[in-house]
This record gives C-alpha cells, structure tokens and sequence, in this order.
C-alpha cells in the first residue's frame, strides 16, 4: 500500500472533477475490460507497474499486454527514460508512440544548453561523489567556461591538490583522476574553482559546534561539512556574470542548518541572475532550491536525477531512443 498510486489518482480526480478509476492489476482481465468500458472523456489509472516483476525486467510479454489497454503512447515522464522498463521502451513500439510535451521540453532545453549556451557557460557542481560526477565533469570541461565544485566531492580535488582534507569525505581511488581534470581543465582554460573556506566541525550533527577555515589549513579531526563565506563570495561572483547557469548537487550538508548556508547562498545567487539562462538539475539541488523558497525565480527546474545527469554525459536515454 505504500507505493501503491491509489493518492495519485485520488488528486487527479479532483484536479479533473471526475472520478480516475485505479485498476489493481496493471494487465489481464480486469485492466482490460476497464479500458473497453470507458466512456470518452473517462479516464482511469493503472495500479504501480512495478509490482509486476516484467516491468523492470523490460519483458515483452508484459509490454504486449498493455499495449492491448490503448491506441496511442505517450512517455511524459522524464525522469525514468535513462530506465528500460518494459513500459519505456519495450511498449513504444507496439503503439503509435509520441514524447509528451514535458519530455519533448526537457530534452530541447538541455540539450541546446549544451549546444548553444549564451556565454558565460557557470556550471555549478557538488555533492558526494566525484566517481557520481566524472562523466558530466568530463562533459562540461567541453562547454563551460567555469566550473565551481562545491561538497564533499571537492575533498577529492583538494587532496590532488596536495592538501589535507582532515577527516572529511573523500575518495582516495578518485584522487588521481581528479588532478587529471583538474590538468584538463586548465589546458582548455576552464576555469575550474575550488572551495577557498569551509565550515568545519567533528561530525555532520545540528548540534556540533562549527568554525570557518582556509581550505589548506583543514584541522586533523575536523571535516568539511560546507563552504565558508569566501567562497561564497567568489561563486556568487562568477554566477552573477554568467549568461548561462547548471546547477547540480549542494555545497554542503545542506538538510542540517549550521551546514545549509553555501547551498543558501549558491540558490539565491542563481536566482538573482536575471540576465542568465537558470537550469537547475538535480534532486539534492530542486530540493534546496524549494526549500529556500527560490524555485519562481529560476528559468527552468528539471524533473529528472538520474536522466538529467545521463543525457548531461551524452549518454543515450533508453526511453528517448524508444520513441526515435
């Protein structure tokens, strides 16, 4: 029950002022004599598709089934098309098939970012893990004109840089292929930007006690649980002269408040520029952004994490290449 859509059809039903009638079983006997009892203007909704095991196994038998359920199509939802799930690729070549209008927006926006950015190109990326990132690192190192690295992936950075990081997150086995970037970047002259401060304290708690230091003077024992106010201060500059702005992964432990002010201050910075083209992709990133109640005053949030992310990299979108 708890990853049953039953809520989902109950809002859509009052968003269409009729009754969604939610079909238990996504395929078989029930699901289609459903669909051979709508009246026009009715609508129904099939019950999780996962919880049938085919769905994820991408099985055409179970994409056959649903297509008996329909006439036409239509993927509307970005952020499962980097899947291949028998409902996203399998299905669409059984039926008349069709990108919605929020996929066929995504896809266009992000790809002319990439394409043809009005420069100043800012990317802004952080979070955890350079081994997450590496591939968009790559990517953007193509595209950008800087490159502003904030969370604890930027340890990573910081330790190729010969610098110690304290007890703070990084990966050691990601440490030489961050000083290769960090080469790449400066022979493309990109300008690639590292934390100058940080907010440091013994563990990622609401209640530790924090203080601010250079990022070559991290203390043995502490970690860097955010950015400091100068780099702040430097992002916020290069972001404000940007013509062009992606904004993927938090500065810091942004969920905890003593942690949250990098992340604060990168969002309000993003949405301040109204010269720029604003993207923001992401969940860690959407998530800040709407909790510091700025998500009006950028151009565009995308819907997708993991779709985002892979289409960012030129990866091909199994659900994207199931509807070509």
């Amino acid at each position: 029950e708890a990853f049953s859509l039953a809520p989902a059809a109950r809002v859509l039903g009052r968003i269409l002022g009729s009754e969604v009638r939610l079909v238990r079983e996504p395929t078989g006997a029930e699901a289609l004599a459903a669909a051979q009892s709508l009246a026009d203007g009715q609508v129904m909704m099939l019950e999780t598709l996962r919880f049938d095991p085919r769905e994820k196994k991408s099985d055409p038998s179970f994409a056959a089934e649903l297509a008996q359920l329909a006439d036409v199509y239509v993927n509307d939802a970005f952020g499962a098309v980097h899947r291949s799930d028998a409902s996203l690729t399998a299905l669409a070549g059984l039926l008349p098939s069709y990108a919605g209008l929020l996929l066929e927006r995504e896809v266009a926006i992000l790809s002319q970012m990439l394409e043809a950015p009005p420069r100043p190109f800012v990317a802004i990326l952080g979070g955890s893990k350079v081994s997450d990132k590496i591939k968009i690192i790559e990517t953007m190192l193509d595209t950008v004109d800087s490159l502003l690295i904030g969370g604890a992936m930027s340890f990573t950075f910081l330790a190729a840089q010969g610098l110690s990081t304290g007890s703070s997150l990084r990966e050691d086995d990601w440490v030489s292929c961050a000083a290769a970037t960090l080469k790449k970047a400066a022979e493309k002259g990109v300008k690639l930007l590292l934390p100058l401060d940080l907010v440091v304290a013994s563990a990622p708690d609401a209640s530790a006690e924090t203080q601010v230091c250079l990022a070559d003077e991290l203390p043995d024992g502490l970690m860097g649980l955010d950015v400091g106010p100068a780099t702040c201060e430097l992002y916020g500059r290069e972001i404000a002269r940007a013509r062009t702005v992606f904004w993927n992964g938090p500065m810091g432990v942004f969920e905890l408040k003593p942690f949250e002010n990098g992340t604060r201050q990168v969002a309000q910075a993003v949405a301040s520029n109204k010269l720029a083209n604003t993207v923001v992709g992401g969940g860690d990133s959407v998530a800040a952004i709407k909790k510091f109640g700025l998500e009006d005053e950028v151009s565009f949030i995308s819907t997708g994490g993991g779709a985002t992310m892979q289409l960012l990299e030129g990866s091909p979108l199994p659900g994207v290449e199931a509807l070509r």
